[in-house]
């Protein structure tokens, strides 16, 4: 009767069988072992009693195991492993625009329908983020700022949903070591980056992989970061970090993956997305090498089956490329990634892929989640409380549509305050919401937040008038030359975006479109004289660009005059809330050339990417 001892051996049992037909040799093989885990596991049958009992099962129970015994071995060689993956949630929770104050289709309280209806399916799926997550809402931004004691709002919604690892972006840096190490803690999932190192050392920061079995099936999940942080970030808030090349880490940590852990899937989750416009064939115009790289990764890095994208904030419903399925959740949490695979054990014990897919869920038309809406509710109070604030007063209403086209009031805005604030010469700003509008009446903190989208820190840097000049030649490469009949914004480079078009103040200046690129600076003045090449001047700018972003290279290394803290944001809600009357006059001191190429209809605005 030695047949109970090859069912438990090969695991094949349900537990309440093993339990059943389990001998009384096991028993006290237990026991002599002290092996406290299997006694523990027989204790239902380990009495004689139970012994007697089961040398005395009726034949129905012998039949049944026959079957079982026939039928379990062919079951175990296929499985089906189901990944869900979000990505740019940037502090989405609550389907609403805190800009407008109105619902939109976003929102993690959505996707986590999603989530509950594919885990009905299977119960067993993997929930990964591919990063940008902590950082990009009011909610999230006062969290981080005056709310801190508490949980990270994004980590304790991750958590409720059973997020298995999370891939670490550039913007988890915009508040420091110190937010991300307090939400690092407070997640109960590990977050990857096996390119970010200790400086001078062969010690990841994160984790760089984990390895997770779900249905017999060793899946290996490793984690990769854009490098170009150091061109973005102030270098305290990377502070003893570095960021080596995606490409060769990616290597080493396959290699890794798939020789030592003997995993049998290698997901990649990666804060990076497509390098290149396939349909032209062309790389787009990234700010740092390797800014993103999933193609090279795809096609040159072996053993990799998946990778989940992001960074670029676009949906890539799969991508088929060397063998690598790719796929991309939209940004905001509007989407989520869903990829299955299904796999066959070979005679060799080793799973082969048979088939995989993959394709994007919207969360147009999802109910929320109840339980993630009620977890964060008073967050998501307080933030509305915050943003309801009344600071000021305009009389007119102002708005950023065509601010990037022709010298606005409401961009004004942001220049005054950076010059008052860094009592400097010349300023430099961009519109990065063309949606903003400040309304006629009131003005409150929501008003100022929506012109000023990003935690962006006020920085004051001595630049000659040569350096002045080539930030405005590179910034007049959002237009295409010029084209008669042709408005402005149909004359936009959509490759460039729009957040990268710096415009002046303290200066006055034309771009011609008529003119080459690198040649459309015309009759640029400071005080009504031509500013010279040499001539000195106290710029104020945001971090992102004196440390190049942008490719404003030109600025990056100039020496330093001035520095805040404080983001731009709250330094226009301070300026504002002083003055409690805003400017509503531009003071026209920029245009665009030939004359009336400034017009633009209302279909020119664009999203802010």
């Amino acid at each position: 009767m030695h047949l109970h001892r090859n069912f438990f051996q090969m695991g094949s049992l349900p537990m309440g069988f093993r339990r059943a037909f389990i001998g009384g040799d096991e028993c006290e093989t237990a026991r002599k072992q002290q092996d406290k885990t299997t006694l523990d596991l027989l204790a239902p049958g380990c009495d004689k009693r139970a012994i007697r009992r089961k040398r005395q099962l009726p034949a129905v129970l012998i039949v049944f195991l026959l079957a079982f015994w026939f039928v379990a071995p062919c079951a175990a060689q296929r499985a089906w492993i189901t990944i869900m993956s979000t990505t740019d949630m940037h502090g989405n929770i609550y389907p609403i625009d805190y800009y407008t104050n109105r619902e939109d289709a976003r929102g993690l309280a959505r996707v986590a329908t999603l989530i509950k209806r594919a885990r009905r399916d299977n119960p067993d799926l993997l929930l990964i983020d591919s990063g940008d997550t902590i950082q990009g809402t009011p909610l999230v931004y006062l969290h981080h700022k005056r709310m801190n004691e508490l949980p990270d709002p994004m980590m304790l919604a991750m958590n409720a949903l059973g997020y298995d690892a999370m891939a670490v972006g550039n913007h988890e840096f915009n508040f420091g070591l110190a937010v991300i190490e307090k939400a690092r803690r407070e997640a109960r999932f590990p977050w990857l980056s096996a390119n970010t190192y200790r400086k001078g050392t062969d010690e990841t920061f994160f984790l760089p992989y984990i390895v997770k079995e779900v249905r017999g099936v060793r899946v290996g999940l490793l984690g990769l970061t854009t490098p170009g942080i150091p061109n973005w970030e102030n270098p305290e808030n990377y502070a003893g970090l570095e960021f080596r090349d995606p490409v060769e880490e990616a290597r080493k940590w396959v290699t890794i993956l798939r020789t030592r852990e003997r995993v049998d899937l290698v997901v990649v989750a990666m804060h990076m997305g497509l390098e290149e416009d396939l349909r032209m064939g062309r790389d787009e115009s990234a700010e740092t090498r390797h800014e993103n790289a999933a193609l090279e990764i795809a096609r040159t890095v072996p053993g990799i089956d998946v990778i989940l994208m992001g960074h670029t904030h676009r949906e890539v419903p799969a991508l088929w490329v060397n063998g690598v399925l790719l796929t991309q959740a939209n940004r905001w949490a509007s989407h989520v990634a869903r990829v299955d695979l299904y796999l066959d054990r070979g005679a060799d014990g080793r799973w082969q892929v048979a088939a995989k897919s993959a394709r994007t869920l919207s969360v147009e038309g999802v109910a929320e989640d109840p339980e993630i809406v009620k977890l964060t509710e008073p967050y998501h109070r307080a933030t509305q409380e915050w943003l309801s604030q009344t600071i000021g007063w305009s009389d007119r209403e102002l708005s950023a549509r065509d601010a990037r086209f022709a010298d606005s009031a409401i961009l004004d805005l942001v220049q005054r305050v950076q010059l008052d604030a860094g009592q400097a010469d010349v300023s430099l700003a961009a519109v990065f919401n063309p949606q903003a509008r400040i309304p006629r009446g009131p003005v409150t903190v929501r008003d100022i937040a929506s012109l000023y989208v990003y935690e962006n820190t006020l920085v004051v840097i001595e630049v000659t008038g040569a350096q002045l000049k080539a930030a405005l030649e590179h910034a007049a490469r959002y237009f295409k030359p010029y084209v008669p009949g042709k408005t402005a914004a149909e004359l936009v480079d959509e490759k460039i975006p729009g957040y990268n078009f710096d415009i002046a103040e303290g200066v006055s200046y034309e771009i011609d479109l008529t003119k080459p690129v690198g040649q459309r600076i015309q009759n640029l003045r400071f005080r009504g004289q031509p500013v010279r090449p040499d001539q000195k001047f106290r710029l104020a700018t945001n971090n992102y660009r004196y440390n190049g972003g942008g490719g404003y290279t030109m600025l990056k290394g100039a020496p330093v005059l001035r520095r805040t803290s404080e983001e731009i944001r709250e330094l226009i809600i301070e300026w504002v809330t002083k003055h409690k009357t805003i400017p509503t006059e531009p003071d026209r001191n920029w245009r665009l050339l030939p004359v009336g190429v400034e017009r633009s209809a209302p279909r020119a605005a664009a999203a802010v990417p």
